[in-house]
C-alpha cells in the first residue's frame, strides 16, 4: 500500500497497520522537529526522538485535549505556506484555529475522492443544494488569513460532489454577523418540489430537525425529485439529550420531503481531527485507514476494551501544518466490533454518546443553535 491516503480501499484497515503506525512515527518526529510548543510538550512528558522512535503501539503517543488548541496557537509550518485556515468556534467563545498546507490539503483530496466513491456521493446529475448552516464566505481554499469556521468549509465542500445549479444557506453573513433565515428555505423546499431537479440538502440536524417538524405542523409536504439526499453533519452537541432519535428523523425526512432513509447520511469529524467519517446503510461511523480511535477512561485515561465507554482519542497522520496526530475529545464514545454492526464495511466503528459538558468549550453548532432559539422563541410569542 503506497498512500494509505491516496488508496482505493478507505476501510482496508488490517493491512494499513504497520503503515499506519510508521506515518504515525512519522508525523510525530516531524512536529516534534518542527514546532516548539509540541516539542516542549513532549519533553515534559519524558518524550525525545529516541523514544518517539520506539514506540510499538499508537496508545502509546501522548494525546493533547481539544481544549488545549482553543487557547494555543500551535503551527509546524511557516505562516506563509497555509492554503486555508479554519475555527471551530461559533458566535462566542474560544477557538481553534487550524492552518492547511498543500500537503496536508493533498491528502485530505485523496481521502475525499475515496470516501466519496464508496458511499455513493459522487454523481453527474446537477441539483439544488440547500445549506442548513453557514454561509461560506469565498474560495473554498482561500487566503490564509481569512479564518473561516470548518463547518462552513465542509458544507461547501460538498457541493462539489454533484455539479451546482444553485446554493442556498439557512445562515446568511450580514453586518458582521449570522442571520438565520428558514423561512427562505421553506421556500425553496416547495418550489423546488415542483421541479425534476434532484436537491441535496446538508447540515445541522437540530435546524433539520425544527424546520421540518414546523412544516409537518404546517401541514406543508415537499416531495422532492428522485435522486435528492439529506446529508446531516455538526452533531446536536450540548443538545444531544434533546435529539430526536435516528428512526424519527429518518421518519421525518421521508414524511416531509419523501427522501428514503437510504439516501439519508451523515458525517462526523472536528477541525482538530479534519477525518472525514461518512455513515454505512446501518448508519454508524466506520474508522477509515487514515485513522484510529482509542477509548480512554474518564479518571485514568487508560484505554478501555471495546463495547465500553470513555473519552474519545482521535489519532492521525494527515495533518502536516500542526501536531493534530492524536487529540482527546470533549466526547463520550464507544469503540464496536465490526461484526455487531452487520453492513459489508469490515472495521471497528464509533458511537457518540455526547460531550462530557466542559463550560469552556464552545462549539459552532452550539452558536447555531442558539439562533435558533431566538427564532424558537419569536415563534412562540
Amino acid at each position: 500500500m503506497r498512500s494509505i491516503f491516496w488508496h482505493k480501499n478507505p476501510y482496508d484497515l488490517e493491512k494499513s497497520e504497520v503503515l499506519f503506525r510508521n506515518k504515525m512515527i512519522d508525523n510525530m518526529l516531524f512536529q516534534y522537529a518542527n514546532c516548539k510548543e509540541y516539542k516542549e510538550l513532549m519533553n515534559a512528558r519524558g518524550f525525545d526522538e529516541e523514544k518517539i522512535k520506539s514506540i510499538q503501539s499508537i496508545e502509546e503517543i501522548p494525546f493533547i485535549p481539544t481544549l488545549y488548541f482553543k487557547h494555543h496557537q500551535m503551527d509546524s509550518v511557516p505562516f506563509d505556506r497555509f492554503l486555508t485556515r479554519a475555527t471551530s468556534s461559533g458566535t462566542s467563545g474560544n477557538k481553534s484555529v487550524i492552518g492547511y498546507d498543500f500537503k496536508t490539503l493533498w491528502r485530505s483530496l485523496g481521502m475525499v475522492l475515496s470516501i466519496g466513491r464508496v458511499h455513493h456521493l459522487w454523481s453527474l446529475r446537477p441539483c439544488h443544494y440547500i445549506i442548513l448552516g453557514y454561509e461560506h464566505k469565498g474560495l473554498l481554499w482561500g487566503s490564509p488569513r481569512v479564518e473561516e469556521k470548518a463547518v462552513a468549509k465542509t458544507a461547501y465542500g460538498f457541493t462539489f460532489f454533484a455539479p451546482a445549479l444553485s446554493r442556498t444557506y439557512a445562515l446568511k453573513y450580514k453586518d458582521g454577523e449570522y442571520v438565520l433565515n428558514l423561512d427562505e428555505i421553506k421556500q425553496k423546499l416547495i418550489r423546488y418540489s415542483k421541479g425534476k431537479t434532484p436537491v441535496r440538502i446538508m447540515g445541522f440536524p437540530f435546524h433539520a430537525y425544527w424546520l421540518l417538524t414546523k412544516m409537518k405542523e404546517e401541514g406543508i409536504s415537499c416531495p422532492l425529485p428522485k435522486g435528492s439526499m439529506m446529508a446531516f453533519g455538526g452533531g446536536w452537541k450540548q443538545y444531544y439529550t434533546q435529539r430526536a432519535d435516528k428512526e424519527t428523523m429518518y421518519a421525518l425526512v421521508k414524511e416531509v420531503l419523501d427522501i428514503p432513509e437510504e439516501m439519508c447520511r451523515e458525517f462526523f469529524g472536528a477541525v482538530e481531527h479534519p477525518i472525514l467519517y461518512c455513515d454505512c446503510p446501518k448508519h454508524h461511523f466506520h474508522i477509515p485507514i487514515y485513522a484510529r480511535a482509542v477509548i480512554r477512561d474518564v479518571d485514568t485515561y487508560e484505554p478501555v476494551p471495546n463495547k465500553t465507554p470513555g473519552l474519545l482519542n482521535l489519532l492521525t497522520p494527515m495533518i502536516n501544518s500542526a501536531p493534530l496526530l492524536s487529540i482527546m475529545t470533549d466526547d463520550l464514545a464507544i469503540l464496536h466490533d465490526a461484526s455487531e454492526c452487520g453492513c459489508k464495511i469490515n472495521t471497528p466503528y464509533l458511537e457518540i454518546l455526547g460531550r462530557v459538558g466542559m463550560e469552556d468549550i464552545t462549539t459552532c453548532a452550539a452558536g447555531a443553535e442558539k439562533l435558533v432559539q431566538a427564532v424558537m422563541m419569536e415563534d412562540a410569542e
